[in-house]
């Protein structure tokens, strides 16, 4: 379960227009010199919003602000002008989210990297119009839906569209390089294990690049190694904690970063933060266009997405199911999973922008991804379990990161347990993660 994201309201694409040059590159995004103040929030936040809103100074017109409060990294705010006689409906329609981000988190999101991600997906039809960004947020436009709680991304209804919907995620969006932002020339071509604060610029920047051989950069090997990089390394515990996940890192990449998978070089574009917050059902008249009933949802927050093994974006939601409680009694069954994979596979090929020569197999394609995301359902923990080690070093929010840190840490551990059969050897119980995971119904 990543904690990394907010909700609060669907967010329709089909309205936005792409401001970038083709390659994602935020060069036409209105820029609002101003920043959102927590000290002063409602004020700070209705200048934002008239610069994108000027008409909202008019007489008659009546601003209120609605917080959302299930978010943990960003603070979320929908701006509404309740004018008189207007409709919810009506005054939904030109809702406005305006997204703050949270305490140093640029430590571990790359904003112009979410900025690319926008563009990219509204040119894709698939993200809401990016109205503007401000010195440390973004403001984006809001259309109803209803946000899903944990317990809705159990029910069959519900996934099979959260399937379709990734699927197309996986098979129309490319994945565009980013900014590496140093020359590396005469520059060593393995992977940097040594101290971080060895490392100059040009030496952090080429670490990242290299950590994972062969794999265009950014992407989720990348984005790991980074967040390692910014640990807390004032004590000895602290340095050997590091060097501790680092190791790990290590192997991992070696174990798992060269696997075949889905997409070019074995990734697709990932939103890599599939919590319920950030899955929206649209509305009927949105999600219909045959009579059937069948749900329709749209993803939100795209400040984690990277290119990844397309199994790792899926183990990752799976591991939502449970919630911010990390419920691994409600992670989904085998026969769950493969219902999953199954509608996710037949979306994934019909929606390939060139379709393979050759008829897919889709029975095999199903088994064959149901077996790499087996393979990948331990990183999630090590991945927010780095994450808010961070956390509980920088947020200002009221959430208890530490504990969340070990016990995403301990999922990814019983794993490793499970994998070397240490777990077994020792003769402990096993982990009801993994009792969950290998349950047939």
């Amino acid at each position: 379960m990543a904690v990394g994201g907010e909700n609060g309201g669907h967010q329709n694409g089909q309205n936005g227009e792409f401001n970038g040059n083709g390659n994602g590159v935020d060069h036409h995004i209105r820029y609002i010199p101003l920043p959102y103040k927590t000290s002063e929030s409602n004020d700070s936040a209705l200048r934002l919003v008239l610069a994108v809103r000027p008409q909202w100074a008019d007489a008659g017109s009546n601003v209120e602000f609605v917080r959302f409060t299930d978010g943990i990294t960003n603070t979320l705010l929908k701006a509404i002008n309740k004018k008189a006689g207007l409709s919810k409906d009506e005054v939904d329609k030109e809702a406005i989210l305006l997204r703050a981000y949270g305490n140093g988190t640029d430590l571990i999101i790359d904003r112009h990297r979410e900025t690319q991600n926008h563009e990219l997906l509204m040119k894709h039809g698939l993200a809401p119009e990016l109205l503007g960004r401000f010195e440390n947020g973004m403001l984006y436009r809001f259309v109803q839906g209803t946000v899903t709680q944990p317990e809705d991304l159990r029910k069959p209804t519900i996934y099979k569209a959260v399937a379709h919907r990734l699927a197309q995620w996986h098979a129309v969006v490319p994945c565009i390089p980013g900014r590496t932002g140093h020359s590396r020339k005469g520059s060593k071509t393995e992977a940097y294990t040594g101290p971080v604060g060895a490392l100059g610029d040009a030496e952090f920047q080429h670490a990242l690049d290299q950590v994972a051989p062969g794999k265009p950069s950014p992407n989720v090997w990348t984005v790991m190694q980074k967040w390692i990089f910014a640990l807390p390394t004032e004590t000895e515990m602290q340095r050997a904690r590091q060097a501790e996940l680092q190791t790990e890192l290590t192997g991992l990449v070696i174990e798992l970063s060269q696997r075949p998978g889905l997409g070019a070089n074995g990734l697709v574009f990932a939103h890599c933060d599939l919590l319920s917050g950030n899955v929206i059902v649209l509305p009927k008249s949105h999600a219909t266009t045959s009579g059937k009933t069948a749900e329709t949802v749209t993803f939100i927050d795209y400040e984690y997405a990277t290119p990844s093994p397309a199994a790792f974006d899926i183990a990752n939601h799976f591991a939502e199911w449970g919630g911010f409680d990390c419920d691994f009694s409600v992670l989904p069954t085998r026969a769950q999973r493969r219902e999953f994979v199954t509608d996710y596979i037949h979306a994934y090929f019909s929606m390939l922008p060139e379709q393979p020569n050759a008829p897919v197999d889709e029975a095999a394609e199903v088994e064959k991804l149901l077996a790499e995301i087996d393979v990948f359902r331990g990183l999630p923990g090590f991945y927010w379990g780095i994450w808010a080690l961070i956390q509980a070093t920088i947020s200002e929010i009221d959430f208890d990161y530490a504990t969340y840190a070990e016990t995403r840490l301990g999922e990814y551990w019983a794993w490793r347990g499970e994998q070397s059969g240490d777990r077994q050897r020792s003769g402990q119980e096993i982990p009801l993660r993994e009792r969950r995971w290998a349950q047939e119904k």
